[in-house]
């Protein structure tokens, strides 16, 4: 029965003093969420990937019935702007989840993609565009 007070000081034991970034934070914090409940065996990236997915598939249908020209408005109404948040929070909650769970920095990767889309996404080529520009 002790077992999960155990789990938690043992994660509790690898967190940081002070993390650097806000990611580490939540990821920390998340990492305690899921040892509390003994989720882990349930996490592989097989099963976090869907949930990613999944999450993400319902923000969109926030959207789906919402004409492009009017998506600002309706996400800017107190009464849709909660379900959004909520909504974008499990997206981020899965994300976050599947990177800790296979190792993967977030933010480095973010910052890694932005270099990749400097190059695939040239300012000169893709200024006022939404077409991807010829290589």
């Amino acid at each position: 029965m002790g077992r999960p007070s155990a789990i938690v000081a043992f994660v509790t034991a690898q967190k940081p003093a002070e993390p650097k970034d806000p990611l580490d934070a939540l990821r920390d914090e998340l990492r305690t969420f899921v040892a509390e409940r003994e989720w882990q065996p349930f996490h592989d990236p097989k099963n976090l990937s869907m949930a990613v997915a999944s999450e993400a598939g319902e923000l969109l249908a926030l959207f789906r019935w919402v004409r492009g020209d009017d998506a600002d408005d309706f996400a800017q109404k107190p009464e849709n702007r909660a379900r959004i948040s909520a909504e974008i929070a499990d997206v981020a909650v899965a994300l976050l989840l599947l990177c800790d769970r296979t190792g993967i920095d977030l933010a480095q990767a973010i910052r890694e993609k932005i270099e990749i889309n400097r190059i695939n996404y040239p300012v000169a080529a893709s200024r006022g565009r939404a077409d991807r520009p010829a290589r």
